[in-house]
């Protein structure tokens, strides 16, 4: 009798303790297949579905951030998200292990195809942009959030890059940051899964602060540099042509037309 109760006991608490698990579980992200209306999708209350790029892609929505993942390359083509200075902190969480990407249909490229690759996992997300919450910080260490970047060009001019994007974002109370590989036919691929290797990285900056949004975007190659990355500084007319992708394409056609073309570049080199 007593055994009898006990296993009642133990079905009872095990139960519960699913069923608390279950309660625990994130709320999934949004998923869809790319289509003509995508750019019309609300991806956040941080910023409006008019700087979505266009994706040719999956496209995965999560409340801090978007990306559109291409199986063909194993990995995303974009990712694009809010930076607000809330969003970072000096807070030190230990750093979780890369994992895979429930919502991405096809699967993720899995980490094991950048073991003795000699790239890195370089986040297009980065780690830092998240220190918020331990929650949002471990969602950057999603396999859809990585690509194979050189380790120089990682820790290097693609980090100090990074490093000024935190700037702007103090600085202007807030920018819209759009980035990724730059993912063409017949690039060099590491791993079971031939994850491509980007030749090129690039990066979009938007400062919204005001009616007058301006822009700078970089477009870099994936290798140890020395100089300056506004030496690398180019038009979204240019990326759309390198990358094939359509970027802001909910915008008023007047302001997209002002903010894809030449930017004065005074407005971004000033120093601290």
């Amino acid at each position: 009798m007593g055994r009898k109760i006990g296993y009642i006991i133990l079905v009872i608490a095990v139960t519960a303790f699913l069923f608390y698990l279950e309660e625990k579980q994130p709320e999934p992200p949004l998923s869809m297949e790319a289509t003509e209306n995508s750019s019309e999708v609300q991806i956040s209350a941080e910023f409006g579905s008019e700087f979505l790029p266009k994706a040719n892609g999956q496209l995965i929505i999560y409340k801090l951030h978007a990306l559109s993942y291409l199986e063909e390359h194993e990995q995303a083509e974009w990712v694009a998200y809010s930076l607000r200075p809330e969003h970072l902190s000096k807070k030190k969480y230990k750093r979780p292990y890369f994992e895979d990407d429930p919502a991405v249909k096809t699967g993720s490229a899995r980490f094991y195809n950048y073991k003795n690759s000699a790239y890195n996992k370089g986040h297009l997300l980065p780690a830092a942009d998240r220190k918020q919450s331990v929650e949002a910080y471990n969602q950057t260490f999603l396999l859809s959030n990585v690509s194979p970047q050189d380790p120089g060009f990682n820790s290097g001019i693609w980090n100090r890059l990074e490093q000024k994007v935190r700037y702007w974002a103090k600085k202007h109370d807030g920018v819209y940051v759009v980035t990724g590989g730059v993912l063409t036919d017949g690039l060099p691929s590491i791993g079971e899964e031939d994850v491509s290797v980007p030749a090129y990285f690039y990066k979009i900056v938007v400062d919204n602060s005001d009616s007058n949004p301006r822009a700078i975007a970089f477009l870099i190659p994936n290798e140890k540099l020395s100089d300056s990355f506004y030496e690398y500084v180019v038009t979204i007319d240019r990326l759309e042509e390198e990358t094939g992708i359509d970027f802001f394409v909910g915008l008023n056609p007047e302001v997209e037309t002002k903010l894809e073309g030449e930017q004065p570049l005074a407005y971004w080199k000033e120093e601290l």
